[in-house]
């Protein structure tokens, strides 16, 4: 079959052999034809074949490129596998940008490989269990699990945060280093241990006592001071009476002496007591002379002033300070204030109930410890506003047999007049006014009263007092001045109760 000279002949302006395709005549413009279906054979061809522009399939040319490869074929993507579109994995991402990841988009979303943690099955072409269709994120979920919120797993306690939204409010911070509570065993964290290593008692090295007595400060103040052999059994002792003197107190602590019997020694023991608490208390002391008659508490100091309590009475409207009522009182070297009593012989008027209690009204507001010297009555005006208003009483006797009758007498009364708890709460003293006879026995004595009083004290013989003149405490021998300081500790056991039964 021939074409005629509209065919392609007349174009290329030759004869060609028919091949048995359909050619369309307007894409056979020179090498057009060889860019859409294939490629026309060159003139010459060099491995020797013919040319006529004969039509070579584009399989059978290896030395060409494949023109239809700019349209590829869909091919299958396997959900398994990694997505490797990106230059990191979602899982590297992950690990080298840590931080919130936010919630992934809807649509179709490439898993990575499986996380850390439990062995999980082995992913299949089958949706997970409890997906959802139509929900953002639930591939990622159900795929990758809960989303991770940096290098560091939550803690169990700490609540899981939703995907997608904001916290809101002061988040918790969780420390790697343990917090400073003592773990099951008692033991305290090393935080508190190191504290306890910086004290004082752990840095400072312990260094004894110097003595204070006896053979052992004979033997420290030879060796110039560098031999120490400590405190002996006698210093701790006193050490400890000491602090038992001078334990807390709250509000005004109220003391009475009394005394049936005249010349067993309650003034002198008013003085010494008083002196006692003075000199190592640092608070103020101060002993008011209530004697309806005219006492002789003031002569056991050296007088500063001729004032008396009828005087502080007199101008109490004017006392506002400390500064005021001192000017009433004389002081001794102990930092005793002693306010005296009348010592006119021609007042007549006696010193009353009402009078005391306005002076203990008064004095209570700029005194911690108030003794009170009572008369030797128990009937006079004065004693019931001094029993009333009274935190302790000190019962003194003598170590005769007639001093104890007439302390013992005094308990007994007091018991038939309702002041049983005051008596059960007193501290009975025999004091030695005069050297021992041997014949009275004084512990047969201290056992009578300590069956009915709280303690019992005894003060020796001590020639300074005998003297009654003014009392100083470094004249006092030294078995005199251990048992005051002993009274004066009995005594002061009582001051953490006195707050509870005055709360005022």
């Amino acid at each position: 079959m021939r074409i005629g000279p509209r065919g392609p002949d007349a174009i290329l302006g030759g004869t060609a052999t028919v091949t048995g395709r359909y050619e369309e005549p307007e894409q056979r413009d020179g090498n057009a034809a060889a860019q859409t279906y294939g490629v026309i054979a060159e003139t010459t061809d060099k491995t020797g074949a013919a040319a006529g522009g004969s039509y070579a399939e584009p399989e059978t040319n290896p030395s060409r490129p494949n023109p239809m490869s700019a349209h590829p074929e869909p091919q299958y993507v396997d959900p398994s596998q990694p997505d490797p579109s990106g230059p990191y994995p979602v899982d590297d991402a992950a690990q080298y940008f840590p931080g919130p990841q936010q919630a992934p988009q809807p649509g179709p979303v490439q898993p990575g490989p499986p996380q850390p943690g439990p062995a999980q099955p082995a992913p299949q072409q089958q949706w997970p269990a409890g997906y959802q269709a139509n929900q953002p994120g639930a591939d990622a979920q159900a795929w990758h699990g809960p989303a991770q919120s940096g290098p560091y797993p939550i803690p169990p306690h700490a609540p899981a945060q939703q995907q997608g939204q904001p916290q809101t409010g002061p988040q918790p911070t969780f420390s790697p280093y343990a917090q400073g509570a003592p773990n099951a065993a008692g033991e305290q964290p090393p935080n508190q241990q190191l504290a306890q290593d910086l004290s004082s008692a752990q840095l400072l090295r312990q260094t004894k006592r110097p003595p204070q007595s006896g053979w052992r400060k004979a033997l420290y103040l030879a060796s110039g001071k560098t031999l120490n052999p400590g405190e002996g059994p006698a210093d701790r002792k006193r050490r400890e009476l000491i602090t038992r003197v001078n334990q807390p107190l709250h509000g005004c602590y109220k003391i009475a002496m009394l005394s049936l019997k005249g010349g067993v020694g309650k003034t002198t023991a008013t003085a010494t007591l008083g002196a006692t608490f003075a000199s190592l208390r640092g608070d103020r002391v101060i002993a008011v002379d209530a004697n309806p008659d005219r006492g002789t508490l003031s002569q056991k100091i050296p007088l500063e002033t001729t004032a008396t309590v009828r005087h502080l009475l007199r101008d109490a409207h004017r006392i506002s300070r400390y500064s005021d009522v001192r000017s009433y009182t004389s002081q001794g070297p102990s930092r005793l204030e002693i306010l005296a009593s009348e010592q006119d012989p021609a007042v007549s008027e006696a010193f009353s109930e009402e009078d005391y209690r306005r002076s203990v009204t008064l004095l209570e507001h700029f005194y911690n410890v108030v003794l009170t010297d009572c008369g030797t009555g128990l009937m006079h005006s004065a004693m019931k506003g001094v029993l009333d208003v009274a935190d302790s009483l000190v019962i003194v006797s003598s170590s005769s047999i007639d001093g104890a009758r007439s302390a013992s007498a005094t308990l007994d009364w007091l018991d038939a007049h309702g002041y049983g708890q005051l008596v059960a709460r007193s501290v009975a003293v025999i004091n030695s006014v005069r050297p021992a006879s041997g014949k009275v026995d004084v512990d047969k004595l201290a056992a009578h009263f300590a069956s009915r009083c709280r303690a019992v004290s005894r003060i020796p013989f001590d020639p300074h007092l005998e003297e009654g003149a003014e009392v100083e405490l470094e004249q006092l021998a030294a078995p005199t001045r251990m048992a005051l300081l002993e009274l004066a500790a009995v005594v002061a056991d009582d001051f953490p109760q006195a707050s509870g039964r005055n709360p005022g």
